[in-house]
């Protein structure tokens, strides 16, 4: 998506307040990536929640998903050709 499309479809509105001293760092760092300071803040919260939302590590389920989970992973192996057939062939970044 471009700036300018961006900007065009953005609806929702957000509000904050910082320091007079968190401003001019974000003032700074806005100008220095040339982008205008809402684009700035938007792309450095986007980038970190998507951070935090990947990290998660903690995932809730009812006992009976769990139970599905476990029972899943308990199953003997299966004979998989079409996996087999994959790892035989030589990755692509090491084919020449």
């Amino acid at each position: 998506m471009t700036a300018a499309t961006a900007a065009t479809t953005r609806s929702a509105r957000l509000g904050l307040r910082a320091t007079p001293e968190q401003e001019a760092v974000l003032r700074r760092a806005a100008d220095v990536t040339h982008k205008s300071l809402t684009d700035f803040i938007l792309d450095s919260a986007c980038q970190a929640a998507e951070q935090t939302l990947l990290d998660q590590r903690l995932f809730m389920v009812s006992s009976g998903q769990y139970q599905a989970l476990m029972d899943l992973l308990d199953r003997p192996e299966q004979d998989n050709q079409g996996l087999r057939d994959l790892f035989a062939r030589p990755a692509p970044w090491n084919a020449r």
